[in-house]
């Protein structure tokens, strides 16, 4: 899997750095998918219960490595588990995600659980609201989509210098007028309170975030 990544980043003229790489060959992917196993190392997206998917390695491996190494992270919408798991072998000390469909919580805690590690920290909740308890974070990763701009509650609770890294539908006029919508990834840096140095890194397609939260 990890060499079809690495052949995947080269197309784009990326190179999988080593830490990411080591970081996925030390979570076994199948231990986060369900009825669908058997792909389990293939370079797709996999549907998961709550209409959600398990994102694609490929998705996951870029969005790691976009963000980069720090100590502590938050993630927005929890899924699977399988994202914040690598983050937690990339070298974070410390990941924070929350999720707002319990029974995915639920599901991916015991699986967080049972895979022995320790400094994962799961809630129940709205994830554009944050998680200010443990604020701030050195480092802001959104796994859904934002409609609009960052909600204010994550900026508050970035660190400053940290990095927020975020899917954002944005509108674009083609050549011919007509105004089209797509979903990129966003970068952003936190310089005196306010998110500065917007890097569009690529086009994406994640599933929409959701305020509120549901059983």
């Amino acid at each position: 899997m990890c060499d079809d990544i690495a052949k995947a980043f080269a197309h784009q003229n990326l190179e999988l750095e080593s830490w990411v790489r080591e970081a996925l060959m030390s979570v076994n992917r199948i231990d986060f998918v369900s009825d669908f196993s058997h792909l389990a190392y293939e370079l797709n997206p996999l549907p998961i219960q709550g209409a959600q998917f398990i994102s694609s390695p490929l998705t996951v491996a870029k969005m790691t490595q976009y963000l980069g190494q720090g100590d502590s992270v938050l993630e927005v919408g929890l899924g699977s588990g399988y994202q914040a798991m690598v983050l937690a072998k990339a070298g974070f000390r410390r990941v924070f995600s929350i999720e707002r469909i319990e029974r995915l919580l639920l599901q991916a805690r015991e699986k967080i659980r049972a895979s022995g590690t320790l400094n994962i920290n799961t809630k129940f909740g709205d994830g554009q609201s944050g998680w200010a308890e443990y604020a701030p974070y050195d480092r802001i990763l959104l796994s859904a989509c934002l409609e609009d701009s960052v909600p204010s509650a994550l900026i508050e609770q970035l660190e400053e210098g940290g990095i927020l890294l975020a899917p954002i539908l944005e509108e674009r006029t083609t050549p011919s007028g007509k105004v089209e919508q797509r979903q990129v990834i966003k970068r952003f840096l936190k310089n005196s309170g306010r998110l500065v140095d917007e890097e569009v890194l690529e086009d994406c397609l994640f599933v929409p975030i959701v305020k509120g939260t549901m059983q």
